[in-house]
This record gives structure tokens, sequence and C-alpha cells, in this order.
């Protein structure tokens, strides 16, 4: 299986071998449920749907309680699909833990959505440095942008200038996290470093 949905629990630290204080996230991974398998001859391609965080029947759509009744599971909150070529392997109604999928795996990659910053300037979006002091009169131009186009040519700005704008809430995905721990017992992952997003957000993690 090449992966899991979980959920950023915060961050920590632990000692390595070296006896050096590594920061790490806390994730809970799984329990997913499969929920649909993609196949071949009848998709084009060989996938598995996993859900993950059990909710209500109320909170899911009529279509969703379809889904999940046809599959033998209680409504969840979060739907992923991860490619498999052994998707004929697993059944609807399967369950995933975090130790089914990332025993003995050494580096995972992780995809999450960063934090909102809402509309930004350029200092904090671009971190340009501003206009400078408040020399020649200039009293309110410390964080403006500057000059952004030429003169008679092209005489206008060019489309994709680093200008303000909104800022965060993108898919970012962090490449080959170290895996320092699995506690099996409470479902969490410990891996090295920062993943996207803020605590309690989804994020799937793959192989």
């Amino acid at each position: 299986m090449p992966g899991l949905i979980g959920k950023k629990v915060g961050m920590t630290s632990v000692f390595g071998a070296d006896g050096k204080s590594l920061p790490c996230t806390v994730i809970e991974a799984g329990p997913c449920v499969v929920t649909q398998i993609r196949t071949l001859e009848k998709d084009k391609y060989e996938a598995v749907q996993l859900a993950y965080d059990e909710t209500t029947e109320k909170h899911a759509s009529a279509a969703l309680r379809g889904h999940f009744a046809k599959a033998g599971v209680t409504p969840r909150r979060k739907l992923a699909e991860f490619e498999a070529d052994f998707a004929q392997e697993l059944k609807l109604g399967d369950t995933l833990t975090v130790e089914d999928v990332f025993k003995d795996v050494p580096f995972i990659d992780v995809v999450g959505t960063s934090k909102g910053k809402g509309f930004q300037g350029v200092v904090h979006r671009h971190n340009f440095s501003g206009v400078g002091d408040t020399s020649h009169g200039q009293s309110d131009r410390q964080r403006h942008p500057g000059s952004l186009g030429a003169s008679a040519t092209p005489s206008r700005v060019l489309p994709g200038m680093s200008m303000a704008g909104h800022m965060g809430n993108q898919r970012v995905k962090v490449y080959n996290l170290q895996v320092i721990k699995i506690i099996p017992e409470n479902n969490l992952i410990i891996v090295k470093g920062s993943v996207p997003g803020a605590k309690g957000s989804y994020l799937l993690l793959e192989a």
C-alpha cells in the first residue's frame, strides 16, 4: 500500500542516536478503510480509494452515504485515492493501519494544505526589502514594491510579476521526511521536520 490519510497532531522534539534534539511532527495516520478499488478493466488505471475520520450519517451527503454503504463501512470525512498495482489483493471494507503501510519504511512524502495568510504585501509575500529609507520626502513607501514596469517599451506591467496578493492556502508536498518512530497502538507516526498545514488539518502520507 503506497499511502494513508492522516491528521497533523502537532510538533515535538526527540533525541536522536547522537544525542542531538530533532524537531519532529506527530501525525495520526489512519486507520483507513477501503471504499473503492479502481481496476484496469473498468477504470483504465489501478488505484485504491481510502476513507478516514469517522463521522455520522447526517454529516454525509446522500450520494456518499450510498457509496459507503456499498463498501460496508460507516461514513468518513476524508476520501483520497492512492495508485496501487496490487489493488486486487484488497477488498471493500478492509482496514489499513500505520503499521500495515509504513512498517520498515525509512522515508515518506507528505502532502498537505499550507496555512492561509490572506492578502499580503510584497515584503511578506516575496521577501522584498521595500523602497528603503525615508529620504527625498518618502514618508510612506517603506513596504511598497517600487517601480514595476518600463516606460516606452513595453509600456505596461508584464504578467507574472512578484506583487501583493493571496498568500498560503496551497497544496504543498514535502519529500523524503525521515520516519523517526511509529506508535501503532495510538495510530501515530513521528517524522523529522515540519509538514504543511495547521494542527488538525488532513494530510496524505505516501511511502
